[in-house]
């Protein structure tokens, strides 16, 4: 199991995915406003959004669990 983690506080823009969800590396899962700047997150892993911790319009910060993902065995 990945756990996605926030590398920064910011408030959360967009969320572009869904429990159950299967991403690949480089899918965008969500987007943070941090200082006026867009920042997207992207996979790092393949496999299935498990759970999505965060909502749009949420204030995070660093260090929060964002997204667990299962990862693809193949």
């Amino acid at each position: 199991m990945t756990k996605v983690t926030l590398e920064t506080a910011g408030s959360v823009w967009k969320v572009l995915i869904n429990v159950g969800d299967s991403v690949d590396i480089g899918t965008t899962m969500f987007v943070l406003e941090v200082m006026k700047m867009e920042v997207p997150y992207e996979a790092t892993k393949k496999g299935e959004v498990v759970a999505i911790h965060i909502e749009e319009g949420d204030i995070v910060e660093e260090d929060q669990i964002a997204v667990e993902i299962k990862e693809d065995e193949s």
